[in-house]
């Protein structure tokens, strides 16, 4: 699909792992802002890929909570559109196809070793240590430079990371916060784009979804900032151009913490339920952006 250079296609992407809240809102709301301003496109991704945690009630609820508050696409999994499908758990043979790509170029490796031997061996603390981050994988856990890789197979049964240029700098200007920069391989290392449960990662689909949706501005929480990092050096590999971005700073509750889908005092359908109209949640976002 070929879109025109000068058009603005912006997107919301909620998964169906919990009721949308507050946070999930702004930030949309912001998307949604943006393409108006644009007088662009906006397009909603149903991004269903967690099986252990997605249900089909959530995908209703989502739908519904973001027609309450006013939101209106024109593209998604509702309304159809160029770019169909729009529920990643059918766009599967897309991420195949540029997992295949990285594959042939020798630029992944398969990983037969678990978080906790990456912890272990840099030091960090175990599971539950309050970070939702990929910790940066041990140099020493690769396989040599230009080892033949083993083939894919139909069925994957290991990770497999994308080996990244260690020590080279990537930056990209944020809408929001301005210059951005890392050091690949100190701020974070070989990274999955393929699960041995044969799902693709996060990054991965991410990125191949919004460069075949020819999305030119991702909006989305400040929490994905590094997730930028890793989704431009997958643009890189696969050859696609990558978007704008703009990232939000993230909501928090009463006592700092951000928000998370386990919030359900400040869940969307609470609020609905206490009778917070859609007029008092866009009221309260236009004035924080004043």
């Amino acid at each position: 699909m070929v879109f025109p250079v000068s058009s603005y296609r912006g997107r919301l992407a909620p998964s169906p792992t919990g009721h949308l809240h507050l946070g999930h809102a702004r930030t949309f709301w912001v998307a949604a802002e943006r393409a108006r301003a644009a007088g662009g496109v906006l397009v909603l991704r149903n991004e269903d890929l967690d099986a252990v945690r997605f249900r089909l009630d959530f995908v209703d609820a989502m739908l519904e909570d973001l027609r309450w508050l006013g939101f209106t696409w024109q593209e998604g999994p509702d309304v159809g559109g160029p770019c169909a499908p729009y529920n990643q758990s059918a766009r599967r043979s897309h991420y195949r196809a540029a997992l295949g790509q990285l594959h042939a170029a020798g630029l992944i490796f398969p990983c037969t070793h678990s978080r906790r031997d990456v912890l272990e061996a840099i030091g960090a603390p175990h599971e539950g240590a309050g970070t939702d981050d990929e910790p940066v994988y041990p140099r020493e856990f690769r396989p040599p430079a230009g080892a033949p890789l083993p083939p894919l197979g139909e069925k994957i049964t290991v990770n497999w990371r994308l080996r990244v240029p260690d020590g080279g700098e990537i930056a990209f200007t944020d809408g929001r916060f301005g210059e951005q920069r890392a050091v690949v391989g100190r701020d974070f290392g070989d990274f999955l784009v393929w699960r041995k449960d044969d799902v693709p990662s996060y990054q991965l689909a991410c990125a191949v979804d919004d460069a075949a949706m020819g999305i030119t501005e991702v909006v989305r929480g400040a929490d994905l900032i590094k997730s930028t990092f890793r989704q431009l050096l997958i643009y890189r590999a696969l050859r696609a151009t990558a978007p704008a971005f703009y990232h939000c700073p993230l909501m928090t509750d009463v006592s700092g913490q951000r928000l998370a889908k386990r919030h359900d005092a400040l869940s969307l359908r609470t609020l609905r339920a206490q009778g917070v109209t859609p007029s008092d949640i866009l009221a309260k976002f236009q004035a924080e952006t004043c």
